[in-house]
């Protein structure tokens, strides 16, 4: 699976930046994808997942199926693939210009949609470290996006809000993503969202799908049509 990870970091997210025209030679990690489309790409270390963890069983040499007894989805795991790249790669034009990358970006949206959520629920949904989610941070608040407050019942809790600055940002990233799935939902046709929805959901770990879906509609509750 070569497809980038949703939440992973392994560089300093605060200094992610993306490609302009003529700075290729300047960013080792930044390369237009040959052959496939005529605008470069960027590729974002932080959408990279280095995380060891145990190697997937091997198949036989002889049987191109794998552990659920399928042979490769080619297609469909491009498909996401680029999908992916493109979907993510729409507010980044927005970003740019702040010096801002897609972690700022991860931040300010759950902030935005779950206002006052503790520092340590922000690092287990974007799995990155507690180092790399400091240095996004400190550049949010310290550029007047977010706000950091102590827990009304306990001083050592850090809960995050975005500033009005901050939300205004973040409704136009969702604004712009909002753009391309509303035109891919159009296509589908009635009841598109509702199939979009069930494959989306079935992507995730049975194990965590349930809290996930619990903790989408709690936001939806706090900030409902936003």
């Amino acid at each position: 699976m070569f497809w980038p990870a949703y939440g992973s970091a392994v560089r300093d997210p605060a200094q992610s930046s993306l490609p302009r025209p003529g700075r290729f030679e300047h960013d080792h990690f930044a390369k237009p994808v040959v052959g496939i489309t005529i605008k470069p790409k960027y590729v974002n270390m932080a959408d990279i997942n280095f995380t060891a963890s145990a190697p997937p069983p091997a198949a036989s040499e002889a049987d191109p199926r794998g552990p659920g007894g399928r042979e490769p989805i080619w297609d469909v795991i491009e498909l996401l693939f680029f999908a992916y790249r493109d979907f993510v790669g729409d507010p980044d034009s927005l970003l740019v210009p702040l010096g801002f990358g897609r972690a700022h970006h991860r931040v300010l949206h759950f902030v935005t949609r779950n206002p006052g959520m503790k520092v340590a629920d922000l690092l287990e949904i974007l799995g990155i470290t507690k180092q790399s989610l400091g240095r996004v941070l400190k550049q949010l608040i310290d550029e007047g996006f977010v706000v950091q407050r102590e827990g009304p019942s306990d001083r050592r809790q850090r809960l995050l809000y975005v500033t009005a600055k901050g939300e205004a940002l973040a409704m136009k990233l969702a604004n712009l993503q909002t753009v391309r799935v509303g035109r891919a939902l159009d296509e589908l046709g009635p009841g598109g969202q509702v199939v979009a929805r069930q494959f989306l959901a079935a992507l995730i770990d049975p194990d965590n799908r349930e809290s996930i879906l619990n903790f989408i509609a709690r936001a939806e509750r706090v900030r409902p049509g936003r």
